[in-house]
C-alpha cells in the first residue's frame, strides 16, 4: 500500500481554471517543516487552518489565518507577492491548496491535512459561497488575467437544478469532487498526509485536535489545551470571522460572517429527491470505490 501510494505522490498534471493555476507550486521553495492544508473546497478548510493556526502559534489569538495562510493556487493573487511573503515568514508555514494531489509537487517532508467531507453536505455549502459572492469576486475571478477556460456565472437560483448540474457535469461550475477525493485517497497510507473528516470535527474537536497537533510533532502544554479549542470552536470563529475570511468578506454579500455560514451537515435532507440522492450515491461508488465511498459519507475507514 505504502508502495503504491508513493508512486502515487508525484505530479503529472497541470490544472487550470477560473479560479486555479497549479504552476505556481513548481516556483514554491519548500521548507521542511511545512504545513498544506487541502481539501476539494467547503469541507473544513479555514476551519483546519485556524485549527493548525491555533496549534502552531499556541493560541494566540491575534493569529490571522487568511493572511499568513494563503491558497497558494488561487490565481487571483499576485504570484511574485505571494512566494515572496511566504520566503519572507520565519515561523512555521502552513497553506491551502484545493488541487487533487497529482496537480501539486509534493514534498517527503511537508506535512499534508487534507479534510474530506459528504459530497452533498459540500454542495449545500459551496451554493451559499457562491449565491452570496458580490460584484468584486466575480470581477476578481472573471477578469484577472491569465484565466483559462471559460468565466464562473452566477448561480442557478434552484438548489436541485444547481446539484444536478454539478453532478452530472463532474462539479461544474467549479471542479471535480471524485478526482480530488481520489488523489488523495490513493496517498493516505503516507507518513506526511493524514486524511481527517468534517464529522469527525464536529463529532470530536478537542480530541481531533490533538490527533493534529500528535501529527505535526507540535508540543502543546495541557493548560494550553482548552485555549486552543476554544478559538477553533465555530462561535468563536463566526464572532472573529474577519480573521479568517479572504480580503476581510469584502467580496461576499454579508461580509465576512456570511463566508463563516452554519458549519452544519444534513442540510440536502429533505431538499434533495430520493432520486438524487440514489444517484448521488450510485455516482461515489463509482468514482472512489465502496471503501473511499464509505470514507467520504461518514468518516469511516480511513
Amino acid at each position: 500500500m505504502a508502495e503504491a501510494a508513493t508512486l502515487a505522490a508525484r505530479k503529472t498534471r497541470e490544472l487550470f481554471n477560473h479560479h486555479m493555476d497549479s504552476t505556481i507550486w513548481n516556483e514554491f521553495r519548500f521548507r521542511d517543516d511545512d504545513v498544506i492544508v487541502a481539501t476539494y473546497a467547503k469541507s473544513g478548510t479555514t476551519w483546519t487552518q485556524q485549527i493548525v493556526g491555533q496549534i502552531l502559534f499556541k493560541g494566540d489569538p491575534g493569529i490571522a489565518v487568511h493572511e499568513i495562510s494563503p491558497w497558494l493556487d488561487m490565481r487571483i493573487l499576485p504570484r511574485a507577492d505571494i512566494l515572496a511573503g511566504l520566503e519572507a515568514q520565519r515561523h512555521r508555514r502552513f497553506v491551502k491548496t484545493h488541487l487533487p494531489a497529482d496537480a501539486l509537487v509534493f514534498s517527503p517532508r511537508a506535512k499534508y491535512l487534507y479534510i474530506g467531507r459528504d459530497g452533498r453536505d459540500v454542495l449545500f455549502s459551496l451554493y451559499n459561497h457562491h449565491a452570496k459572492a458580490n460584484d468584486h469576486w466575480y470581477e476578481a475571478i472573471n477578469g484577472t488575467p491569465g484565466r483559462v477556460g471559460p468565466p464562473i456565472y452566477r448561480p442557478d437560483p434552484d438548489i436541485n437544478r444547481y446539484f444536478r448540474t454539478w453532478l452530472d457535469c463532474d462539479g461544474y461550475p467549479f471542479w471535480s469532487l471524485w478526482e480530488n477525493i481520489a488523489s488523495w485517497w490513493a496517498i493516505r497510507d503516507l507518513p506526511n498526509v493524514k486524511l481527517v473528516h468534517f464529522n469527525e470535527l464536529k463529532a470530536d474537536l478537542a480530541g481531533e485536535m490533538r490527533k493534529i497537533a500528535a501529527f505535526l510533532e507540535a508540543d502543546i502544554a495541557e493548560s494550553d489545551w482548552p485555549r486552543l479549542v476554544e478559538h477553533c470552536t465555530f462561535d468563536y470563529m463566526k464572532t472573529h470571522a474577519e480573521q479568517m475570511t479572504p480580503l476581510g468578506g469584502a467580496i461576499f454579500e454579508g461580509g465576512a460572517t456570511s463566508f463563516i455560514n452554519k458549519g452544519v451537515n444534513g442540510r440536502w435532507q429533505g431538499v434533495l429527491t430520493p432520486e438524487e440522492i440514489a444517484d448521488y450515491e450510485a455516482m461515489a461508488l463509482k468514482r472512489l470505490g465502496p471503501e473511499c465511498a464509505r470514507w467520504l459519507a461518514t468518516g469511516d475507514g480511513a
